[in-house]
């Protein structure tokens, strides 16, 4: 990316000479997620701020360049420097013959899914493409970060469901630069499932072939479900005198409310079982739902209650302490 200015490169960036590779990725990224034109919507200011620390950590990322910019200062690009997108170029540690060129590097840097020819969302001379979800709003807010799969042109994505999309399944519609696709995710996922989407992963200009992409599933956390397993789990408070003498008591499912039976005596902490009242299973059916019992002690009581209360204390006969002698020493 030349410029026939000169230009601090570390002052763009708001970074000391002395900061390591790590500390200038790290600020890199948290200055691109503010000025990303897709953040700043008909901004100028903001798009030309993107395009200036796209620019300063193109070199300051390149140990070969960051060396040449430092020793020689304006005069660094003079000096003879090595295409970003050359083969065995390193920026952090990072081999760059396995991109085709310094967009696919940033756009896995920012966890953006790219393809071959895109143009959508052009800023200078460069082009961008993004993760989108179904609603087309927030580039970054359903989708992960990039990782290798089993081969260099398979990528991995994360997509944040809610426990309703998960369980009911749902459409997602990603944009994948220059073209959109529907993703249907079935019935059942649960945190770390993965969706294969068959050829719309890296592109290999070698072997000319289109990898996958791997949607690995994340849920969004929910106040009263959760995962043990393949089953449904949640915990629900009962009373002190449901849990002497036995209830009947509505319980929510993903589904609807039903109607469970707390048997008399039960003990705190223990789970009871809904049977095929839990998770959506992808071959169809249900899973069970474990219900975990919890004693709700009132921190309110009227005086009629503590009356009553005082009578139960006068004219109770167990002592569930009563094993507790035996652990004197």
């Amino acid at each position: 990316m030349p410029s026939t200015n000169f230009k601090d490169y570390y002052n763009i960036l708001g970074v000391s000479r002395s900061s390591s590779a790590d500390d200038i990725k790290k600020k890199f990224r948290k200055l691109a997620l503010k000025y990303h034109p897709d953040r700043n919507p008909g901004n100028k200011k903001a798009e030309a701020r993107f395009k200036e620390i796209t620019e300063a950590y193109e070199i300051l990322s390149d140990p070969e360049k960051r060396s040449k910019y430092d020793q020689f200062g304006k005069y660094w690009q003079q000096s003879g420097t090595t295409s970003a997108s050359a083969k065995g170029v390193n920026f952090d540690g990072v081999d760059f013959s396995q991109y085709g060129n310094f967009e696919e590097f940033i756009n896995e840097l920012l966890g953006r899914i790219s393809t071959p020819g895109s143009t959508k969302n052009t800023y200078g001379s460069r082009s961008y493409s993004y993760k989108t979800s179904d609603r087309q709003t927030n580039p970054f807010s359903d989708f992960g970060g990039f990782g290798s799969q089993s081969t260099s042109v398979d990528r991995e994505a994360i997509i944040n469901l809610t426990f309703s999309e998960a369980f009911h399944g749902v459409t997602k519609r990603l944009n994948l630069g220059t073209e959109s696709v529907e993703v249907r995710i079935p019935p059942g996922a649960k945190p770390g499932t993965k969706i294969r989407v068959k050829g719309k992963g890296r592109y290999d200009s070698h072997s000319r072939k289109q990898g996958d992409l791997y949607l690995k599933v994340d849920l969004q956390s929910h106040f009263f479900f959760n995962f043990e397993g393949d089953n449904l789990t949640c915990e629900i408070p009962i009373t002190p005198d449901e849990a002497v003498l036995g209830a009947s008591i509505d319980v929510p499912t993903p589904d609807g409310m039903v109607q469970m039976k707390i048997p008399a005596g039960i003990r705190h902490g223990q789970s009871l079982r809904l049977r095929g009242k839990g998770w959506s299973l992808p071959k169809g059916g249900r899973g069970d739902q474990l219900v975990k019992v919890a004693i709700a002690i009132p921190q309110k009581i009227t005086a009629q209650e503590r009356e009553y209360y005082e009578k139960i204390r006068a004219h109770r006969t167990d002592n569930p302490r009563t094993h507790l002698q035996k652990a004197i020493l």
